[in-house]
């Protein structure tokens, strides 16, 4: 037993000295390779300090993009828009750029790395005129890196080859595919032109109105979500426009869209053949393919009818309490202010609670849909003056058989209401009831 002991307090002694032999001796990954924070930087430059760039493909002809205030414009090969957000994309991965390593301390043959003729040249140009030539060339042969030169330093470097990805961008690339390239906020009014109806709206200081085919109530956000499919349109340049141009002939006329704004106007025709869309914009040149990315979106929202933008819900006073309701139907009488934290009614203080299902019913007060006949003898009158004292919303309702109809008083459209939205009014209404008395001490 003393001698299996001993081989046991042997072998533990071994191990235990192995480890420490290995601790004193390991290497930190400091002293194997060189901290990414702490590579050498191969460009360093200011985003707002960039006034332009010139892209070079090789075999293509240069691409070059001059800043415009907050946006970019391509001036050659030609004159285009340019999307913004994929030149402000390449300039983030520039800036700076850091490298990942330094295979050349002083290269005299940059053939060798692919650099005498690269990939991609991005030349940037800033504030003070000066100019960073930025080369591309080979992948490294081991990693996944791309050999990067500076035009003025002696180095070679490798960065990662995602660099390459986001700078080796063509004219197509770079150009804004946007079919109306307007920004959505800057639109004041907006024509709908299909075959047989013309939809327009107006944008005022609450948001937006309908004006044809009759002044309506508008849902704010259903149109902002409409423009925002419209403006966000883009083009396929994947598909010739010379061929575009043969299919939007025989294709079927969808709607006609133009906007006006601070821009002027830019109108944008679309047709459809089979599931595909084609459009022609007055603000970018030629006809061509929808995007299928975005082609779904611009279909659907062209096909919206005058009922989908209009604005169903009966009361705008949104989410904040009102200052006051007013309920008249028959013998009921009902007039509740909110002063305070608190509701009164003819003095006396009411149940916060049975209020606020009342508020809540007011708020879902939402048409299934509109029609245009059948309000005669209203039964109901209310009145809802919102937080702050603003302008007083009226609203009359008739109970039909299956719900009820329901008129604005500053609009002539008849709201169809289904029968539990109705019946949760009346529940609500049904339902106040004074506060109960403070607890006694």
């Amino acid at each position: 037993m003393k001698f299996r002991g001993l081989i046991a307090a042997a072998v533990i002694l071994l191990v235990l000295a192995g480890v420490l032999y290995w601790s004193q001796h390991r290497k930190t990954p400091d002293d194997t390779a060189p901290n990414a924070s702490t590579a050498p930087a191969i460009l360093k430059v200011d985003l707002a300090t960039v006034t332009s760039l010139v892209v070079k493909q090789k075999g293509t002809q240069p691409v070059t993009l001059a800043r415009s205030g907050a946006q970019w414009q391509i001036t050659a090969p030609g004159t285009f828009p340019a999307d913004s957000g994929t030149v402000t994309g390449m300039l983030s991965r520039i800036a700076p750029l850091n490298s990942e390593s330094v295979v050349e301390d002083h290269a005299t043959n940059l053939a060798e790395f692919g650099l005498s003729d690269p990939a991609v040249e991005v030349d940037v140009t800033t504030k003070d005129n000066k100019t960073s030539r930025l080369l591309l060339g080979d992948d490294a042969p081991t990693g996944d890196g791309v050999y990067v030169y500076l035009a003025g330093d002696s180095r070679v470097f490798t960065a990662s080859s995602s660099l390459k990805t986001s700078l080796n961008k063509s004219l197509g690339d770079l150009r804004d595919k946007r079919l109306l390239p307007v920004e959505a906020n800057s639109v004041s009014s907006i024509d709908l032109i299909r075959k047989g109806e013309d939809i327009g709206f107006a944008r005022i200081q609450s948001g937006w109105q309908i004006e044809k085919p009759k002044s309506y109530q508008a849902d704010n956000f259903q149109i902002d979500d409409w423009l925002q499919q419209v403006t966000g349109a883009k083009w396929d340049g994947s598909v010739a426009s010379d061929d575009a141009q043969k299919t939007f002939a025989h294709a079927e006329p969808l709607a006609t869209v133009k906007l006006t704004g601070s821009f002027g106007d830019d109108t944008l025709e679309v047709r459809k053949d089979k599931e595909d869309y084609y459009a022609k914009s007055s603000s970018v040149a030629g006809t061509w393919k929808v995007d299928s990315t975005t082609a779904t979106g611009l279909g659907q929202a062209l096909g919206h009818s005058v009922d989908d933008f209009r604005n169903k819900q009966l009361f705008d006073f949104g989410y904040s309490d009102p200052d006051k309701i007013e309920y008249h139907s028959g013998p009921t009488n009902l007039v509740l202010t909110h002063t305070g934290n608190a509701w009164w009614s003819n003095g006396q203080k009411i149940d916060p609670l049975s209020v606020e299902l009342l508020v809540t019913a007011l708020r879902n007060l939402t048409a299934t849909k509109f029609v245009d006949s059948g309000f005669t003898t209203p039964l109901i009158d209310l009145a809802v003056t919102p937080n702050g004292g603003k302008k007083v919303e009226t609203v009359q309702i008739q109970k039909t058989g299956g719900g009820a109809l329901a008129q604005r008083e500053d609009d002539s459209s008849l709201y169809s209401l289904d029968a539990a939205t109705i019946n949760s009014l009346t529940n609500a209404i049904a339902g106040i009831k004074p506060a109960d008395p403070p607890k006694k001490k």
